[in-house]
């Protein structure tokens, strides 16, 4: 079991938040409550890099969503990058590949 971590930089096209670990029931509120006060501007990308992502549950999928949520808000735009196989599958399921924008890489999801 590997505790969530969340890593802020700053990429030219809004914040890249690297998340880590497990995002799950337990931790899942981290992600939102970070995500949430983002001041996010009119135009900008928000990236989530799944890189090091080990396992999410609905909990994590409805932070995902949710910061999907607080992109739209500020009209700004919300990128999933490196997302593993196994959340990629349920989020294939589900129909929120749809929704999201999803790249292969953080450096495709700044960049495009």
């Amino acid at each position: 079991m590997s505790p969530l971590k969340i890593m802020t930089e700053t990429a030219a096209t809004g914040p890249v938040l690297a998340v880590r670990g497990e995002l799950d029931y337990a931790n899942a509120g981290e992600l939102r409550e970070l995500v949430a006060a983002l001041a996010l501007r009119p135009g900008q990308r928000l990236v989530l890099d799944l890189t090091g992502l080990e396992f999410c549950d609905s909990s994590g999928i409805t932070a995902l969503i949710a910061a999907r949520h607080h992109a739209q808000a500020a009209r700004a735009d919300v990128a999933l990058a490196a997302v593993p196989a196994h959340t990629l599958r349920v989020l294939k399921i589900v129909g929120l590949d749809q929704i999201f924008a999803i790249h292969p890489d953080r450096e495709t999801a700044v960049t495009s």
